[in-house]
């Protein structure tokens, strides 16, 4: 019989609770997740947990410095399967950064294959590279074995990892760190080891050392690309006061000699970070564009060294400022921001100084000095114990090989016998004390040990040996037990452990030689475009199609040039090659133009629209050249304008400078400069109308006021001019004809003016 009844039916329980909350308890995790697990480095060993996390999966497959190495795929297999489920690439783009030398001072993985270069080129995939750790990352592992950290259950509970390094020296500040959490960053530059050292002694020795003082050890950072930092020490040390600043870097350059007074400059090092292919690129840019017109070629002859030649224009330039220019406009200077953001204890986020994170070093490296200590002493306590059972067998061997050889249960009967007195030894406090449970009885540990042995070590020298090691263990016991129990003891034994890799990867190793030079920045004149240009005479022709050339010299405006099919002359002016060329737009742009920067005259010369970005709806009104000091009178067709100072339409990008504001259909009529003292405007209806200039404001940019009241059409043209000399225009017959007596036409602005005298042009142009 079955139940065809339904089965009872689950509510689901629900929870209110505000978005607001639900949302920000579940970001304040995610948030400290990112912050503690990810993107910041602990103070103590330097690491991020991906970092540790590979470096251990490394020990582990027990590739030290001197084993063969490993396919990296294997290693990011083992480190994303045991301790950090995350990506293989992410995984191995950790350790590649781990053991790319220009971009770590101190490599902490050897790498063999192609692991990238300064370039900016990424590394082989992990199947084809191979890598193991190297020795100074060991030194970051000493003392695991020997309970010198805590460990923590992996993801998954199977394993465990250590939460921190022991370090046994500041790999923090030695190679520096980067990282980007939520509402935090860090950005720390690398160091040099040897000087971090003298720092971490002059700490042992005075505890309450300033930042000053750190800093006359510790004078700034020592970049794996080497550099020279320009930085003022008054900056530095408020940097490293506050946690927070930034390091201005240059380029190391040297001239080179190529005879008969030609010289070229040859970079040997360039910034932190930046990568050597980009800028060349960016050099090359600036020869295209001729924004640096000093500097004639670049080329890259680096082999394993960096080697950028610059070329100079001529030998006459200055190198100094060619450098400075390249300085200003180029990556060869870069600024490092620092940022010392890290986790104090692992636990809590903080920007620090120069002295905290030492501190916090120092600290670390103290506590793994006791814990170390610690271990070693149970160990020596756990030896003695059975050395002393070795010893009583010695003293009693028959007796004890009559008890393995007969008794059913030996263990029990050798703990049960009396053995008489122990062995005799010093019994001061600090020295070992037997833990068996009474006069002459041997412990389990003991008991274990004696029928453990073998029968080669029944042998009289081995008495002696035990002996001589006991003694030695005691006295080293002795020593660990001062140690301990004495916080100048702990510094000091610090200090002879940080000589010790002081001596191994300081200065005057491969490694320890500072490679960042220090120099004032000097002061780098701010030299103008045109001082960098040859000058020389030009002439400048654009033809109603906006196709524009320069050619050499100042050839005669009104001979015949040649223009391609359909168009005609349209501009044409005598410039120089170190002058600015104003073009104006109908749409009331303003654009800038360099004359060394227009294309040669020997062909139909090139679109203007492909030097600056200028609408194909938008007709050339104006090109002339510029000049300082001058006033500009604007006016667009619906009658509007204004006086501009020269200065305040130069642009400086491509996209120009908006100067006269424009309705839509509405253009730009009339740019002309600003002389005498009346200005005379004429419509398209033939009215003329003279009003003083004074009645025209002076703005940067803007609409403008009215000039002249029309009923239909628009303003045609407009002029300035003195009224003591009258107005003159040309007439049909191309006779210049001038008018002085103007009374009829005087009047306020923004009059409608009267009809134009007798003989005026039929265009409705002055000119």
């Amino acid at each position: 019989m079955s139940d065809n009844t339904d089965p009872p039916k689950i509510e689901p329980i629900e929870v209110a609770e505000p978005l607001s909350r639900a949302i920000g308890e579940r970001y304040l995790t995610y948030a400290l997740s990112t912050i503690m697990h990810r993107a910041l480095p602990d103070a103590r060993d330097g690491l991020k947990p991906v970092h540790r996390r590979i470096l251990y999966a490394m020990r582990e497959l027990r590739l030290s410095a001197t084993s063969a190495f490993r396919k990296s795929a294997k290693i990011a297999g083992d480190v994303m399967g045991n301790y950090h489920p995350h990506g293989d690439a992410a995984i191995y783009d950790a350790m590649a950064r781990l053991a790319q030398d220009f971009n770590v001072r101190y490599p902490l993985v050897d790498g063999q294959g192609n692991f990238g270069n300064i370039d900016g080129d990424n590394p082989a995939a992990s199947r084809y590279t191979e890598a193991r750790l190297t020795a100074i990352a060991e030194t970051l592992m000493e003392g695991l074995t020997e309970n010198a950290v805590d460990y923590r259950p992996n993801y998954d509970g199977t394993l465990d990892e250590p939460v921190v390094m022991p370090a046994a020296f500041p790999n923090l500040l030695a190679n520096g760190s980067s990282g980007i959490a939520v509402g935090m960053a860090t950005n720390i530059p690398p160091h040099n080891l040897d000087e971090l050292i003298q720092g971490c002694h002059a700490m042992l020795r005075n505890p309450e050392i300033t930042t000053s003082e750190l800093v006359d050890l510790i004078p700034g950072p020592d970049f794996p690309t080497g550099g020279v930092m320009v930085e003022p020490r008054s900056v530095i040390l408020d940097a490293y006061e506050s946690g927070r600043g930034s390091f201005r870097t240059r380029a190391k350059w040297e001239i080179e000699d190529l005879g008969r007074g030609t010289w070229q400059i040859v970079v040997t090092e360039i910034p932190y970070q930046v990568a050597k292919s980009k800028l060349i690129e960016k050099l090359a840019e600036l020869i295209q564009t001729k924004k640096i017109p000093l500097l004639a070629d670049v080329r890259d002859e680096s082999t394993e060294d960096v080697r950028i030649v610059l070329e100079p224009r001529a030998k006459t330039v200055e190198p100094d400022v060619l450098m400075g220019t390249l300085f200003r406009n180029s990556d060869l200077e870069t600024r490092f921001s620092l940022n010392m953001n890290v986790l104090i204890d692992g636990k809590v986020p903080k920007v620090c100084s120069l002295k905290e994170v030492l501190k916090a070093f120092l600290d670390h490296r103290r506590n793994v000095l006791r814990r170390r200590s610690e271990h070693r002493l149970e160990k020596i306590d756990h030896r003695l114990e059975i050395l002393e059972g070795f010893i009583i067998t010695f003293l009693n061997l028959d007796r004890v090989i009559d008890i393995i050889r007969y008794d059913a249960e030996p263990k029990t009967a050798l703990m049960r016998e009396d053995w008489g007195k122990p062995h005799a030894r010093a019994m001061s406090e600090k020295d070992y004390i037997s833990p068996a449970p009474g006069e002459g009885e041997l412990t389990e540990v003991q008991a274990e040990a004696i029928l453990n042995m073998r029968l080669r070590s029944l042998r009289k020298l081995e008495e002696m040996e035990l002996i001589a090691e006991r003694d030695a263990l005691m006295k080293e016991r002795a020593g660990l037990a001062d140690l301990l129990e004495s916080d100048r003891l702990q510094w000091k034994q610090i200090g002879v452990e940080l000589e010790a890799i002081r001596k191994q990867f300081g200065k005057g190793t491969k490694l320890g030689d500072r490679r960042t030079a220090f120099a004032e920045a000097g002061v780098i004149e701010d030299v103008p475009y045109e001082a960098m240009i040859e000058r020389e005479p030009i002439t400048v022709i654009c033809s109603k199609m906006g196709w524009i050339r320069a050619m050499k010299g100042h050839v005669d405006l009104t001979a015949e040039q040649k223009f391609k099919d359909g168009d005609g002359p349209r501009f044409a002016f005598h410039a120089e090659t170190t002058d600015k060329i104003l073009l104006i737009a109908a749409n009331g742009r303003f654009y800038t133009l360099i004359g060394a920067n227009l294309p040669g005259g020997r062909g139909m010369g090139e679109p203007v629209r492909l030097m600056v970005d200028l609408p194909n709806d938008a007709e050339i009104v104006y090109l002339t050249v510029f000049q300082t000091g001058q006033k500009l009178l604007v006016a667009s067709t619906a009658g509007d304008g204004f006086i501009v100072p020269s200065e305040e339409v130069l642009a400086q990008t491509r996209t120009g400078k908006q100067v006269l504001t424009v309705r839509e259909g509405v253009t730009t009529a009339v740019v002309t400069v600003a002389r005498g003292d009346h200005v005379a405007v004429v419509g398209e209806n033939r009215k003329v109308l003279v009003f003083p200039l004074a009645e025209l404001p002076e703005m940067a940019r803007g609409k403008g006021v009215r000039l002249q009241k029309y009923k239909d059409g628009g303003l045609s043209d407009a002029i300035t001019f003195s009224l003591a000399d009258g107005l003159a225009w040309k007439d049909p017959a191309g006779r210049t004809r001038t008018e002085s007596d103007l009374g009829e036409w005087l009047g306020p602005r923004a009059g409608a003016g009267k009809m134009a005298p007798r003989g005026f042009p039929r265009d409705n142009k002055f000119t």
